[in-house]
């Protein structure tokens, strides 16, 4: 005999009429994790340092500087890195190949205050330069400018140098279109103003070239507190995302402009000031679900001189590379071309060291195998994400994985990036 439901058709209908706006919401703003590559770094140089062979010599250059203090291998062994003639193998490989994942030509900071006409001239050539590397293949995956930011003093030269920068690189792109991996980074924001300034820019730029509704993304850095908390008592890095028109792309942590602005003393700025980690920590949460992703900033204290100090430079990097993966931000800011170094010793280590077990966690839930950890789904996709992240970067081979993990490459994938879920048909 059937047993009655107290939560018949008429129940269920009224819960689902009361949770659509919840169901909007989850859907539109709280889609997951994006699909595709995140890049372990990000390296500044000026503007108008650029020239296409630019990370073929930064990953010459970080070689050679290895190799002078005793080669990748010995840097390995030295920073207490399992592996350490199979890391030296990889990343010797990686600095020959593609020693830089993203770049940005700084207009802000790292370019300073010149005249206009000076300016102008290398947004124009920079936006020729991007489209040149790009169509001859030797761009970095992802390259983009940082302009000026939104304040007062600085907005128009900023805008203007973002106007002639997107004007020149789709003049030249032709009909190939805007690379695939064009980054724009807004520095020094303080409101959520400041990005739905930046959204209304970019609808300008799409409709003047011609650019479909919605290709021009933007990277947020977060370098005052204001976003962190506002006057109000709101913390509004969240917000912005979420008023951001589907435009912002990534929150990246400033670390020295946020720390002066706390009035921490020059020699105490660092990526692991307690400040610091709880900037980092808001963004983080911030940033949950939603599809936009997270960077740490860098250190300055730079691989250069007598050997002492280059050996301590480079202990400090690799630890404060695994210092962020640990807490599972992925991506940091590099400044130098000897950074490189630390930078993919520590992140393949990173990955190398986790990979055997969260293979065989991954291969048992695929084979239904039973092992001594029950993992949720959840935890099924952290999982593939790792691997995925360690497949991209190059810290595995594809070979080398596919033996380890028994899982082919579209399967892993689809694990870390399940489909987004879509908001039910007739949902107000």
């Amino acid at each position: 005999m059937a047993r009655r439901l107290a939560l018949g058709p008429d129940a269920v209908a009224q819960i689902d009429a009361e949770l659509a706006a919840t169901d909007r919401l989850l859907a539109t703003h709280y889609p997951g994790e994006p699909a595709g590559r995140q890049p372990v770094h990000t390296v500044y140089i000026p503007a108008d340092a650029y020239v296409p062979e630019l990370p073929a010599r930064w990953g010459a250059e970080a070689l050679a500087v290895a190799k002078a203090h005793g080669g990748l291998e010995q840097l390995a062994v030295s920073l207490e890195l399992g592996e350490p003639g199979r890391l030296a193998e990889l990343v010797r490989r990686k600095l020959e190949t593609e020693p830089i994942e993203d770049l940005r030509l700084d207009f802000e900071d790292g370019y300073g205050q010149r005249d206009d006409e000076e300016e102008d001239a290398a947004a124009l050539r920079a936006g020729e330069l991007v489209a040149r590397a790009a169509s001859e293949g030797t761009a970095p995956p992802f390259i983009g400018i940082r302009f000026k930011c939104l304040e007062a003093a600085t907005r128009a030269r900023g805008l203007r140098t973002l106007d002639l920068f997107i004007a020149s690189l789709t003049e030249r792109a032709g009909g190939r279109g805007l690379p695939d991996g064009l980054v724009l980074t807004l520095p020094k924001v303080s409101t959520v103003d400041q990005v739905r300034a930046m959204v209304y820019a970019s609808e300008q730029l799409e409709r003047a070239h011609g650019l479909t509704p919605g290709r021009l993304r933007f990277e947020v850095q977060v370098e005052t507190p204001q976003l962190i908390l506002a006057a109000n008592g709101t913390v509004p890095v969240a917000r912005l995302i979420h008023e951001g028109a589907g435009r912002v792309s990534a929150l990246h942590y400033g670390t020295y402009d946020y720390s002066a602005s706390l009035g921490i003393a020059a020699g105490y700025q660092s990526m692991e000031h307690p400040a610091a980690d709880h900037a980092k920590s808001v963004m983080q949460v911030a940033v949950a679900g939603t599809g936009v992703r997270l960077s740490d900033g860098s250190t300055n204290i730079l691989p250069v001189g007598d050997p002492g100090n280059v050996r301590a430079a480079w202990a400090l990097h690799a630890r404060l590379v695994r210092r962020h993966l640990e807490r599972g931000i992925y991506q940091g800011w590099d400044l130098h071309p000897a950074q490189l170094a630390t930078r993919f010793l520590a992140t393949y280590a990173f990955y190398r060291g986790g990979m055997q077990a969260a293979a065989t966690r991954l291969r048992n839930y695929v084979q239904g195998i039973e092992g001594t950890v029950l993992d949720e789904p959840a935890t099924v996709r952290a999982l593939a994400r790792f691997l995925d992240r360690a497949l991209t970067c190059g810290a595995v081979e594809e070979a080398e994985f596919l033996h380890l993990v028994e899982v082919p490459v579209a399967r892993l994938r689809s694990l870390a990036y399940p489909p987004r879920v879509s908001a039910p048909e007739g949902t107000p």
